[in-house]
């Protein structure tokens, strides 16, 4: 017998394995969402997506938080019949229209109401170990940010008025007790989270809840956003997703994402600005674009407007006769170096003629 296989025979743990047939790391469940964007802020890949481990999606209010998880929820449910979403509700924003709206089945929803940090903490905690690890849970917790301590709720009742100094505390314990079970059951958990601006000569969003969050968390977003204008008249809002922390994204990279009243979260959005700094795409005149030929850089007919940019046809044949693929993964992939050394920031505007 080896020293690996003595080793391995003597480990109290019964899920003790040589690295590489591991499940955890061989047997990984990748959820790719419809919207390309979102694959890469996930996994810095368009056919990347959602995985195992604790999302953080961060942010003032009134900036699509919210709807990024129940997005990403509903590609989760869509991929596995059996799959069951864990929804930890302490806003009560979100009623079951809301759901539907993004095709997610309520009878699939478990909706828990949670008023403190402990509640939430054993609840989770004791959902998480009666769950194996081929059953199919996604769970979303909204949110972090609205969430009081024990303390803080029971000094109210008091009627004393005492700083509360337990919450980073309590939360710091929730995320270092929870994270294990995440990647050992394939649990992806999306948590919706507040910033505040730090006071200071150069001001800087920072993510509520202490430096717990920050140490459990394998991806980190802090959402920023601008008015979608045609003329006066808003349509929507352009977002930029800044990857704070990524196990597999560049940090700081920036990914634009847009969504509009009529339709949403528009699918394709974000891939302009990319294409556009990689020249895979040209502007010849204001509000009108072409696909470029790679290989001559002549301007590929017909020129069409940003909202035909938004199509799946448009993008096809750019994905697949070209490397763009690649030019993606090279910029917003940790391990890969860029094709091209060019900043994307999501600040493409829209023609306000069109």
């Amino acid at each position: 017998m080896g020293i690996m296989d003595k080793l391995k025979k003597n480990s109290k743990i019964k899920t003790t394995e040589v690295l590489q047939d591991s499940v955890f790391f061989q047997e990984q469940d990748v959820v790719v969402t419809e919207v390309p964007m979102v694959n890469v802020a996930l996994s810095g890949d368009v056919d990347g997506g959602l995985t195992s481990g604790l999302t953080v999606l961060a942010g003032p209010s009134k900036h699509f938080k919210t709807s990024f998880a129940l997005m990403m929820a509903s590609s989760y449910l869509k991929e596995h019949d059996d799959a069951v979403l864990l929804f930890y509700d302490s806003e009560f924003g979100s009623p079951q229209s809301y759901f539907e709206s993004f095709g997610i089945d309520t009878s699939r929803v478990l909706h828990t109401p949670i008023t403190d940090v402990e509640q939430l903490k054993f609840d989770l905690v004791n959902q998480l170990e009666e769950i194996d690890r081929n059953d199919h849970v996604i769970v979303v917790i909204d949110s972090i940010g609205n969430l009081a301590s024990k303390k803080e709720l029971e000094d109210a009742l008091n009627e004393k008025s005492v700083a509360d100094m337990s919450r980073a505390k309590a939360l710091k314990g929730l995320f270092r007790m929870v994270t294990p079970y995440l990647t050992m059951k394939n649990i992806p958990l999306l948590a919706v989270n507040h910033t505040y601006q730090e006071i200071g000569l150069f001001p800087k969003a920072i993510v509520s809840g202490g430096t717990g969050i920050y140490y459990s968390a394998d991806n980190i977003w802090i959402i920023g956003r601008q008015q979608n204008k045609q003329g006066t008249e808003i349509k929507g809002y352009n977002f930029v997703i800044n990857v704070e922390k990524s196990r597999f994204v560049k940090e700081k990279s920036k990914v634009p994402i847009a969504v509009s009243w009529e339709g949403g979260i528009e699918c394709y959005s974000g891939l302009l600005d990319v294409a556009l700094a990689g020249n895979y795409v040209a502007k010849p005149s204001n509000g009108w674009y072409c696909r470029v030929d790679r290989e001559t850089g002549e301007l590929v007919d017909p020129k069409v407007r940003e909202k035909d940019t938004l199509q799946k046809d448009f993008w096809t044949p750019i994905f697949e006769g070209t490397d763009f693929k690649k030019f993606i993964k090279g910029h917003y992939q940790i391990g890969h170096k860029p094709l091209l050394d060019v900043e994307i920031d999501g600040t493409e505007s829209i023609d306000e003629n069109v």
